[in-house]
């Protein structure tokens, strides 16, 4: 068996008693903050995104969003599954909250090359996630600025990372459950008032004459990472299952999470549909018309963005601080750290045009190999147990539909990932922002 190391600062804070049983103490998240932050990481782009991924792939489209919910909510129960078992093989885990546990999982299972792959797709994914954040709340701040403002996209972009570098300083989720709870009540509002936007505007449309796009390979494997993305949140959960007082409660927190997110994402994404088809754009909100019912839309999910920032981009901080070995108390190490991490994050939004082509390439490639491969893998592998622990049984039923989730995935992941490739670039070719910084947004530019 693989020798996991981990963090000796973790042991000074002890979430276990006497008895060997979870503590509850002020340091660990409950069940509810839990679920704020699966809501907070999860629900966001997808919001803004999931309209426009629908027509693209048709009517089929709502089942993939449902077929895309259920699974990730699945596997991230059974990726917590794998958390509590790699916790009681190694009762050093226990004494305190572990800054890499995914990676750790895929150690524990296949050894280092599990670890790695897992560790290149977190980064990969959390990385490119802050900078579609990033991207669209740069689109959303000009769009309600005047229409003859000299800031672009290209400066906005450059103000929201300089404005939020601060914040992502922070230590772990446990030190900022009040930026997730604020990103919650931004995403909740939000989707009430789009849908009755929507609604009051197509209020006048004859629904059977609304003209949707014509689907074709393409568009409907490049729809599917875009819905990928909308449910991404594996890569933060096994962190937030880590800094749980008592981590056996977090498929609750999983079930409760992805319940809300489903009840904002499909109301107002069905609606958009019915009444705009084909004119809906990959941001809706530069779909309705403009007005005060668009920019109290904008604020809300701008702000939901900046606060997502700080969520998505915690992982890949740990990450680096661990190779680094950079303490876990603040200093100035991590200062530097975190500062050039996004320095390279608004590097990469400079160079590339559209938020909605980096949001389909890792909702297709490492968002199904951590969503939908890597847990059922994972899961698996462990309960075959060793020579140092017995084996679990999984029903029949179950071992089937973990292989058709990981067949599934692997599938629909490579075809989204060479759709999106290919419409990356030959469909959405723009100079980047050190050629042409008065480069406009991407909806503005798209061909």
């Amino acid at each position: 068996m693989s020798e996991i190391r981990y963090s000796k600062d973790a042991e000074a804070v002890s979430l276990i008693n006497a008895d060997g049983q979870p503590k509850k103490t002020a340091t660990g998240l409950n069940v509810l903050t839990t679920c704020v932050f699966i809501v907070g990481v999860i629900a966001g782009s997808g919001f803004l995104t999931l309209p426009k991924a629908i027509d693209d792939s048709g009517w089929i489209g709502f089942v993939l969003i449902l077929f895309c919910c259920f699974v990730s909510a699945y596997t991230g129960d059974i990726l917590g599954k794998c958390w509590i078992m790699v916790r009681g093989r190694h009762p050093e885990f226990k004494k305190g909250q572990l800054r890499y546990p995914y990676p750790a999982i895929g150690e524990e299972a296949f050894g280092k090359w599990g670890r790695s792959v897992v560790s290149f797709s977190i980064n990969f994914t959390q990385f490119g996630t802050t900078v579609v954040y990033i991207l669209l709340s740069a689109e959303n701040i000009v769009k309600l600025l005047p229409s003859d403002t000299v800031f672009t996209c290209c400066y906005i972009a450059l103000i929201v990372g300089g404005a939020m570098t601060p914040f992502t300083w922070l230590g772990t989720p446990k030190d900022f459950w009040g930026i997730a709870a604020a990103a919650t009540l931004a995403t909740s509002a939000a989707s009430i008032i789009l849908f009755v936007s929507v609604l009051y505007n197509g209020r006048d449309v004859d629904i059977s004459e609304v003209v949707h796009t014509k689907i074709d390979v393409i568009s409907f494997f490049t729809a599917y990472g875009t819905i990928c993305f909308a449910f991404n949140g594996h890569p933060a959960f096994p962190t937030f299952q880590s800094d749980m007082a008592n981590p056996k409660k977090f498929g609750s927190a999983l079930i409760l999470g992805y319940s809300i997110v489903l009840f904002m994402y499909m109301p107002s994404s069905a609606a958009a549909y019915a009444v705009y088809g084909k004119q809906v754009q990959s941001n809706v909100i530069n779909t309705i018309p403009s007005g005060v019912t668009s920019t109290i839309v904008s604020l809300l999910m701008t702000a939901h963005l900046l606060f997502g920032i700080v969520i998505v981009v915690n992982p890949v901080s740990q990450e680096i601080e661990h190779f680094f070995n950079i303490p876990e108390h603040f200093t100035w190490k991590r200062v530097l750290a975190r500062t050039l991490t996004m320095i390279a994050a608004l590097f990469v939004v400079a160079s590339v045009p559209h938020f909605s082509s980096i949001l389909s390439l890792v909702g297709g490639s490492t968002i199904s190999i951590l969503a939908f491969i890597c847990p059922c893998l994972f899961y698996l592998k462990l309960c075959k147990g060793d020579k140092h622990h017995k084996a679990v049984y999984i029903p029949l039923h179950t071992k089937v539909l973990m292989y058709e989730i990981t067949f599934t995935g692997l599938v629909a992941g490579i075809a989204a990932t060479y759709s999106a490739i290919t419409d990356l670039a030959v469909n959405k070719f723009t100079v980047p922002c050190y050629v042409d910084p008065s480069r406009a947004c991407s909806h503005q530019s798209a061909g």
